[in-house]
């Protein structure tokens, strides 16, 4: 009975305000031809601009289908597949932002730098060297793997628990991705994994810090992870690092950014789950460091930018920038 009750909550109409394209998808779009600009001028440097041109068309095309599935069906259940299609495509955008800024001269060594002169030392060498057991190293690659379920989490609690609210915080967490995405376009900041391996630790060490230009877009690759090899949670962070891990988005930590901004979302409705989730962000900011994923201050930048971002997401979505509309219970 349960079952059934369930199944006929998912299949019940459920029709947004616009007939049109939804607030997020509109996002999607803006963004694809921010970053299509930008493309052009970059054209001549890059590996395979057609391609992510022809992708643009197929994530266009896509969209479309979905809308008209919906216009078709439109129960709650097409509503969560439509937003959820638009957020599963941070997975390509995100490793996208490395084609654009590895053309760019590497700034690593500025940040490595502030490192070194704010806290006397590499924090991103020094923590795991500090804390090596096997419990510490495992508690926080726990805390930087939940960071994709705890996303899903909160969109799926949107979702169930407050409908009205669920475009919005669906928006606010794309928009939040996109702002972080343009800002790692235009800065191209690798992190430590990445440069501390190009340059050589002792290098880092001796207080040298080279500056390496576009050698990035010949090489990606990363120092041996700090931790437990045998751990569990080391070995599923080490895999998601291997399949799409790229030598950018290093600052501001949007790791650490979209955690925070996932609390301040679920804050106002339930603090119950906003405790729960509260460990896991703590985790997963001190992980950034320990993995060497970031620097110290792309951590602290991280932080610091959420609120930014957050608000000016909120103020978008709030606005009708991109045609948004409100979901009907």
């Amino acid at each position: 009975m349960v079952v059934m009750r369930g199944l006929n909550w998912f299949i019940e109409k459920d029709v947004m305000s616009s007939k049109g394209l939804w607030a997020i998808e509109w996002l999607t779009m803006v963004y694809a031809s921010v970053t299509a600009i930008f493309m052009f001028f970059l054209w001549a440097d890059m590996s395979h601009p057609a391609l992510m041109l022809l992708q643009r068309g197929y994530i266009l095309i896509g969209t479309l289908l979905i809308w008209q599935l919906y216009r078709l069906w439109p129960t709650r259940l097409m509503t969560f597949i439509r937003i959820t299609a638009q957020m599963a495509l941070l997975s390509f955008w995100y490793p996208e932002t490395y084609e654009f800024n590895s053309r760019l001269a590497n700034l690593d060594h500025v940040f490595t730098k502030w490192d070194a002169v704010l806290f006397g030392c590499q924090p991103s060498l020094e923590f795991s060297r500090l804390c090596p057991w096997t419990w510490i190293s495992e508690a926080l690659n726990m805390g930087y793997f939940s960071y994709y379920l705890m996303i899903v989490a909160v969109m799926v609690f949107f979702f169930i628990c407050q409908k009205k609210q669920y475009e919005r915080a669906s928006f606010i967490v794309m928009c939040s991705f996109f702002i972080y995405y343009l800002i790692y376009i235009c800065l191209p900041v690798a992190g430590p994994q990445f440069y501390f391996q190009a340059v050589g630790v002792e290098t880092v060490e001796n207080g040298i810090y080279p500056e390496i230009g576009t050698y990035f877009s010949q090489h990606t690759e990363m120092l041996p992870a700090p931790g437990d090899a045998d751990g569990l949670f080391f070995n599923l962070v080490k895999g998601a690092q291997d399949a799409g891990e790229r030598p950018t988005a290093a600052f501001p930590s949007s790791h650490i950014g979209i955690s925070f901004i996932l609390l301040y979302l679920v804050y106002p409705f339930s603090k119950k789950m906003f405790a729960g989730l509260l460990p896991f962000v703590v985790l997963l900011t001190l992980a950034t460091v320990y993995i060497q994923a970031h620097y110290l201050v792309d951590a602290i930048a991280g932080i610091l930018t959420s609120v930014i971002v957050f608000k000016l997401s909120g103020f978008i979505f709030g606005k009708g920038m991109f045609k948004a509309s409100s979901t009907s219970d």
